[in-house]
């Protein structure tokens, strides 16, 4: 089968995502095949293939946002059936024995695996997945506009509740990509303003067409302050003025797995007041089984910009570049 996977990991324009051909795998016990359709292409993609997350195994395909029916169950395959409509996400597998785990926290397990860093993930006609992890997708969503839901989306609604918006409250986003563009719609549904603080013009231009109050420069101040801020720019010189941003109470969520240093903090001006900075660190199923319930019943909207398989370097370039606006998304075609 075709598939792109992450040669020697360094700067996207040196070519890191390299097409190879590999045998189509075999799901093993309590795993599906899936054909893939879509794969939407996430910055921690980029991540990988440049080495800021270092490659968990050589020659890795990337790719944890796929789309795709399954043609073919493991052994002891209980849940799913072939030709049902799935996702594959981020998280592969947890130990399920961890105290975090028993605790309903497994997106902090001791013992993670995930799809497209530990396991070949949706850079490829076909993949594997165990089916305790996969997304039933309903077949009225479009193959390209589901793909970025299951993580980019998925991720972005977990970021949201970690700043404890308040009801109504004022939402600061930094950064708005593939995730931003769809966190911000559900925060919209939900009765807040959304200030939106990026350095893309036809970024900002996505964002008041979605409903934001205000759009300005990626380290500009909003223009009140804010209950609760995202940061999705993985851009650690951003976290001070985001604080700084903040109302009394305020919380920061940093969205991203990958964050370039954080300049030093003055504790008076980004801190007290009882402002509070944490992280988001993957996702609990439970978390994308709620997500996608809220995006069907919202109806929210996909920026997607669809790439051609074989052009899955460019995407990940273009992403690097700045130069997509929304989701990039591989697709392939029907006669793939």
């Amino acid at each position: 089968m075709r598939a792109w996977a992450v040669g020697a990991p360094g700067p996207i324009d040196g070519g890191p995502l390299v097409a190879v051909e590999r045998p189509v795998p075999a799901p093993g016990h309590g795993q599906v095949r899936v054909r893939v359709r879509a794969c939407g292409v996430c910055r921690t993609d980029l991540h990988l293939a440049e080495g800021d997350l270092a490659p968990r195994r050589p020659g890795v395909v990337p790719g944890h946002e796929v789309v795709g029916r399954v043609d073919e169950t493991g052994p002891g395959c209980r849940v799913l059936a072939e030709g049902d409509r799935v996702g594959i996400p981020w998280l592969a597998s947890t130990c399920g024995t961890c105290r975090f785990c028993r605790g309903g926290a497994e997106n902090l397990c001791t013992d993670p695996r995930f799809t497209g860093w530990d396991v070949d993930g949706g850079y490829a006609e076909w993949a594997v997945v165990d089916e305790a992890f996969a997304y039933r997708l309903p077949d009225g969503l479009d193959d390209v506009d589901v793909a970025p839901l299951l993580c980019a989306g998925i991720i972005g609604y977990r970021a949201l509740r970690r700043a404890e918006l308040p009801p109504g409250g004022r939402l600061g986003i930094y950064g708005f990509g593939g995730s931003a563009h769809l966190t911000a719609q559900v925060a919209l549904a939900a009765g807040a303003t959304v200030h939106v603080m990026t350095r893309s013009a036809e970024a900002r231009a996505l964002a008041l067409g979605l409903g934001a109050a205000s759009v300005q420069g990626a380290d500009d101040p909003p223009p009140e302050p804010l209950d609760a801020a995202i940061l999705f720019a993985p851009v650690g010189t951003l976290v001070p003025p985001a604080l700084e941003a903040l109302d009394r109470g305020g919380t920061l969520a940093v969205a991203g797995i990958h964050l370039s240093d954080i300049p030093v903090l003055d504790y008076q001006r980004h801190l007290f007041e009882e402002r509070t900075l944490r992280s988001v660190t993957a996702n609990t199923r439970a978390d994308g089984v709620e997500f996608l319930e809220l995006a069907a019943r919202i109806g929210i909207e996909v920026s997607a910009v669809p790439y051609a398989f074989d052009r899955a370097d460019r995407a990940l370039a273009d992403l690097a570049h700045d130069d997509v606006t929304g989701a990039a998304v591989l697709v392939l075609d029907d006669t793939d």
